[in-house]
């Protein structure tokens, strides 16, 4: 019988826990000198899970995650999945009527489950044996898998706390690829500024000069074959992972649309990131919520599209103030992480930007984004029109494409005033007097 993908996730998940339940009663066992059928929890033979396609499964093969590792995993994983499995840590030491200091952990407040912490893992993994212990510790450092590819994370629950009580959690995102087999969108907001974006539009719809077209297929170049360049052809010697990229231009020239093609083409999610949100509204907590996105997408392999970027490239301001310095920290630190960010970035900027030559290098492609010229302008205004539209005979589209210098978001704003009209009308012909309003309106908007 074939399993879907949820079902697998939940058979090698249930293997996992009971293994993990067995680790925790022969630690317990052995720490209270207790009867017992292992002289070590390394005894414990751990699922093999290696003819098994689960997402867990793949993750323990594709990282090689050691026994150890594999327990820090598992116990991470516990609250969610068999959060019963913990409920031994929360016996109390009679002599002292207390919960047992070396067993680590913290007490949810509202559901009173045990939340395992580093300390939980250092017990279970060395118990009073010193060796292990440093041992274990250096596991836990942030140049480990779990850490490094943001599968578990330590977090501290007070600043007074030892260190050692981090709370030792699965990230949301690979806790939705283990059990539902599927990624976990993070939502929008102040802690997270950055939003998904995707279009229904093919490379076909875009129109952009061959100067242009010929850089951004440099940037297709780079996704597809960057990993061989960096490690087959061993380049990562010297050059830098990842791949900067600026687009300036006028609004509606394409930037957008052209960042969300390279993403759908390479099977990238794109996340769009607005800097003058960002850096203006949140002062104070700019580098605290942009690490968290820098941090997932360097381990989700994200296109991160920063638009409105103009403040990246304008001189520092002169510091007044304690909210000045702060200012020109941020957009420093954003260059810093954005040169050493190893995917692919993409800034936009409405105008072209005087990039300093601290600035220039950091770019493997500053790409203009021009107004579309006549012939261009006519290939977009026959894009803009649905099959379900008819035109009036007067309504002449070359005319139109070189008397108005219009960009492509222009022209899609035009129809779509113009196509309301004619559905008010209970029509689908599109009278020329209706595009030339339109037009009138929309290029009022921006006038200045």
């Amino acid at each position: 019988m074939d399993l879907n993908l949820t079902q697998q996730n939940a058979l090698s998940l249930k293997a996992e826990m009971q293994w993990l339940a067995t680790v925790i009663e022969t630690r317990m066992l052995l720490y209270f000198g207790s009867p017992c059928s292992y002289q070590s929890i390394t005894e414990i033979t751990p699922p093999l899970l290696k003819d098994e396609d689960s997402i867990y499964a793949q993750t323990v093969n594709y990282y090689k995650l050691s026994i150890a590792e594999r327990i820090v995993l598992a116990l991470a994983l516990a609250p969610h999945i068999t959060p019963n499995l913990l409920d031994v840590f929360l016996v109390k030491n009679s002599a002292s009527d207390r919960p047992f200091t070396e067993f680590g952990g913290i007490v949810s407040q509202n559901s009173n489950r045990f939340l395992p912490t580093e300390e939980t893992a250092l017990f279970i993994l060395a118990a009073n044996d010193l060796q292990i212990r440093f041992s274990v510790m250096q596991l836990l450092s942030q140049t480990n898998p779990l850490l490094k590819y943001n599968i578990i994370k330590l977090v501290a629950v007070r600043s007074e706390e030892p260190l050692l009580n981090r709370l030792l959690q699965i990230t949301p995102e690979y806790l939705s690829h283990f059990t539902n087999g599927v990624a976990l969108q993070p939502d929008f907001g102040p802690d997270f500024p950055a939003k998904r974006i995707q279009t229904n539009l093919e490379w076909a719809d875009l129109v952009l000069n061959d100067h242009t077209k010929r850089e951004v297929e440099g940037i297709q170049d780079w996704i597809r074959h960057g990993d061989t360049l960096l490690n087959d052809w061993n380049m990562k010697r010297v050059i830098k992972p990842g791949y900067r990229v600026l687009f300036y231009g006028p609004s509606g020239t394409g930037k957008t649309l052209t960042a969300s093609l390279l993403g759908k083409s390479s099977g990238l999610d794109v996340y769009r990131v607005d800097l003058s949100m960002v850096v203006s509204k949140y002062i104070g907590e700019t580098e605290k919520n942009l690490a968290r996105v820098f941090e997932q997408a360097e381990n989700k392999n994200w296109i991160l599209f920063f638009d409105e970027a103009d403040a990246l490239f304008g001189k520092r301001t002169e510091v007044r103030d304690a909210h000045d310095k702060y200012a020109n920290q941020e957009i420093s630190y954003l260059l810093q992480r954005i040169e050493d960010f190893p995917g692919v970035i993409i800034l936009a900027t409405n105008l072209k930007p005087d990039i300093d030559n601290t600035c220039n290098h950091k770019f493997q492609a500053i790409i203009p984004f021009p107004k579309p010229d006549a012939e261009q302008r006519v290939k977009l205004w026959k894009l803009a029109f649905s099959d379900k539209m008819v035109l009036e005979d007067t309504l002449d589209v070359n005319e139109i494409a070189n008397k108005y210098e219009v960009t492509g978001g222009n022209i899609i704003n035009i129809v779509r005033n113009a196509a309301l009209k004619t559905i008010k009308r209970d029509s689908n012909t599109l009278l020329n007097k209706d595009i030339i309003e339109s037009i009138k309106r929309e290029l009022e908007k921006t006038v200045k």
